[in-house]
């Protein structure tokens, strides 16, 4: 078998958004260990110990003990993410997580070639943004507080 025939872990997932299969495509690519939303850590239980609020972030990299999260979305999205992060950062100490902000995710793409520039295209404020097969509205990394 040869190394175009052989089947990548990225291809074994379903996703929910097209920048989180990139991301795998990448890790896949230079063979770095990744599991996709492999745990949810509750941030807040009600008075009988239900669970009231939640956070499961995308890939979990074994080797780096470390947690990512793909934020592309619209403000309101990255800062409900934001919060959530620093919730579990303070009922988890020691976990370690990092956001990946629709500027990190754009520059990896055209760093490694993952999607033409020709993909981009500028927003009303004249910011590059990448156009997703999600549909969703898109921010730039300073709306969204991040710049």
């Amino acid at each position: 078998m040869t190394i175009t025939d052989e089947v990548l872990p990225h291809e074994h997932v379903r996703f929910a958004h097209n920048s989180e299969r990139q991301f795998a495509k990448l890790l896949d690519f230079y063979a770095i260990e990744w599991e996709y939303e492999p745990r949810t850590f509750v941030l807040a239980t009600d008075a009988e110990g239900n669970p009231q609020e939640a956070f499961t972030p995308d890939f979990y990299l074994p080797a780096y003990d470390l947690y990512i999260e793909i934020t592309t979305l619209n403000q309101k999205l990255v800062t409900k993410k934001n919060r959530k992060v620093r919730k579990l950062r303070e009922a988890f100490p020691g976990t370690k997580v990092k956001i990946f902000y629709q500027r990190d995710y754009l520059r990896l793409l055209v760093k490694y070639g993952l999607e033409p520039p020709s993909q981009h295209v500028l927003d009303d404020a004249g910011v590059a943004e990448l156009r997703f097969d999600d549909a969703v509205p898109h921010t730039s990394s300073e709306e969204a507080g991040t710049g």
